[in-house]
């Protein structure tokens, strides 16, 4: 089922917004694959860039959540296919993986994100000592997950077009 997607209130708190954007481009995500059959989630549309299916999307998107709130923020141990000595891309090959089950796990990433989110403050500071990146304020990792995610429903959009010809923003 295709999480709602519902813009947030004109007027509420930094939170409450921020998260309403951060949710409705997760919605935005499921709602670029429906109906997507794995055959065409699958192919490539973009000669130059044969990994930018839309599961391969979808993967990266999964991946990326771990590592910004998993890993910079809470300081847990780096692993993915992205940190374990493989290509940078690895975390889009996905071949033979049903775009429902890299769905399924996006959601359950998304979730765990959120409870990680919830639990604090967003002046925290993210944990992990490898990462520069760590040094940014839960708030920013927002931010940047809400520029994150935007983008990628934005390639989505462009490749389910590509696909089958369906196009929509929201």
């Amino acid at each position: 089922m295709t999480p709602s997607r519902i813009r947030p209130p004109y007027v509420a708190d930094e939170r409450t917004q921020l998260m309403g954007w951060y949710e409705m481009q997760r919605a935005i995500v499921h709602y670029k694959c429906e109906g997507l059959s794995d055959a065409d989630a699958h192919r490539s549309v973009l000669p130059a860039s044969p990994l930018m299916t839309m599961a391969g999307v979808v993967s990266h998107l999964r991946w990326t959540e771990k590592m910004w709130f998993e890993v910079i923020f809470l300081g847990r141990p780096a692993t993915g296919p992205q940190l374990e000595n493989e290509p940078d891309d690895a975390d889009m090959m996905v071949d033979g993986i049903p775009l429902a089950q890299l769905l399924e796990e996006y959601e359950q990433q998304c979730a765990v994100s959120n409870e990680i989110i919830a639990a604090h403050s967003l002046e925290d500071v993210g944990k992990h000592p490898d990462f520069r990146a760590a040094g940014a304020n839960l708030r920013w990792v927002l931010i940047h997950m809400v520029e994150e995610t935007a983008r990628h429903a934005g390639h989505l959009d462009a490749i389910r077009e590509l696909l089958d010809g369906e196009k929509g923003y929201y």
